[in-house]
């Protein structure tokens, strides 16, 4: 991509403003030179009247008032004036070098064709060198017979005309540059600017895809609290009011397991309240963090009660792992033994298996109960799938041929120890 389609260059009202006024002060500044240069008689007999000199103050005064809209004709227009204004000895030189500087940086500095402008810098430059040499020519064979002409190589006269082009190399030279600079310092602006704006932006999406996040593992930590008790709850008091006539005791048991679940419920929800409250890096990775896979025990345990016999096993060398991932596989645990008390019917049963192996640690929640046809994704699958992911693992969730479900979730051991480094 071209430079000048990659960074264009468009005044301000305000910029627009300042070059009228900028016009307005070249024009009354002109006046004032054109008036006293011509009682200086800068140019001795040869002078111009006054009037030119006006005339040229306003030639180079206007189109000041809109050297950004068209730099390039403004500048060409300009050195034109300059050309006609010293050759015909108009008593104004001070003003329109002023404004043949702005002229030529003006070019360099908001010219977005980048080719064009140079060209016209370059056209403009060697034009005035070229002039000026053919002007020192001619004063030279006018001054063929004075003596100071001929008196060396540093006679007076030589030496003044290399003066005027050393001055004139630094007047268009430093035109140039400063017209090169501010070009390259406004397109720096602007890549700043862009930056900034794309930094602003991501900034933008990061905190939208935090908070996302943590409407996500807040919707799933509630799903798999209110899922778990609720169901847990349900269960047992169907099971207590149907034996509340001929077996008090049992009834009473169901109603203690009530009691204890909704404790249950109330510290996760206290927990999570908490966690929520209390200022964080962020970094964490699930709201509560308060199970260690030991608790999956105690889960098989409230499943058996809740009328779903439930066998609880560890296969292996037990091994620590961090909070992050015991809380991930212990809500796994709960909600696929949620999903079997809902969904296996009467008569079902549950197998919990935690296995430590070399590399890797593996729940596996089986359960018998009714044949399932095909897989519904839910809020409850779609939460399990999160957490394994969460930790590094992967997830199984599969229909047994013979009837229940399996949900078998694995995670690497190397993960499992980077998070514990964390």
């Amino acid at each position: 991509m071209p430079e000048s389609a990659a960074f264009t260059r468009t005044p301000t009202e305000r910029e627009l403003r300042q070059d009228l006024l900028l016009a307005a002060v070249v024009l009354v500044g002109g006046v004032i030179s054109a008036g006293l240069s011509s009682i200086a008689q800068v140019y001795g007999d040869e002078q111009a009247p006054m009037w030119t000199a006006l005339l040229v103050v306003a030639a180079v005064a206007a189109p000041i008032a809109v050297r950004r809209r068209r730099p390039a004709i403004v500048a060409v227009f300009i050195a034109l004036v300059f050309f006609v204004s010293v050759t015909y000895r108009v008593p104004e030189v001070y003003v329109l070098n002023i404004a043949m500087f702005v002229a030529l940086y003006t070019v360099g500095a908001w010219m977005n064709d980048r080719r064009d402008a140079v060209l016209v810098r370059i056209g403009i430059i060697a034009g005035m060198f070229v002039w000026l040499l053919i002007v020192m020519y001619r004063d030279a064979i006018a001054e063929a017979d004075d003596a100071n002409v001929s008196a060396g190589l540093f006679s007076p006269f030589v030496a003044f005309m290399m003066i005027q082009l050393l001055l004139n190399v630094l007047y268009f030279g430093g035109a140039y540059y400063f017209g090169e600079r501010s070009w390259i310092a406004a397109r720096e602006r602007e890549a700043l600017a862009g930056r900034t704006r794309e930094l602003e932006a991501e900034r933008e999406v990061t905190a939208a895809l935090a908070v996302a996040l943590d409407r996500v593992r807040i919707a799933r930590e509630l799903h798999d609290v209110v899922a778990h008790h609720v169901s847990v709850m349900g269960v047992q008091a169907g099971a207590a009011r149907l034996v509340v006539d001929t077996d008090p005791e049992r009834a009473k048991r169901m109603l203690a397991g009530i009691e204890e679940s909704s404790r249950e419920a109330i510290g996760d929800f206290r927990q999570l309240l908490e966690t929520l409250r209390s200022p964080g890096d962020g970094e964490a990775e699930d709201p509560v963090t308060a199970y260690r896979l030991d608790d999956i025990h105690d889960l098989a345990r409230s499943s058996t009660d809740a009328g779903l016999p439930t066998a609880f096993t560890v296969v292996g060398e037990p091994v620590p792992v961090p909070d992050v991932v015991a809380v991930n596989l212990y809500r796994i645990a709960q909600e696929a033994l949620t999903n079997a008390r809902r969904h296996a019917g009467a008569g079902a049963s549950a197998d919990v298996r935690l296995r430590y192996g070399s590399d890797a640690v593996e729940l596996e929640v089986v359960n018998t109960g009714r044949t399932v046809g095909s897989v519904r994704p839910g809020l409850g699958q779609l939460g399990m799938r999160e957490r394994a992911l969460a930790s590094g693992g992967s997830i199984e969730l599969m229909p047994r041929a013979q009837g229940g479900f399996r949900v078998r979730a694995t995670v690497p051991l190397r993960t499992a120890a980077r998070e514990a480094r964390r």
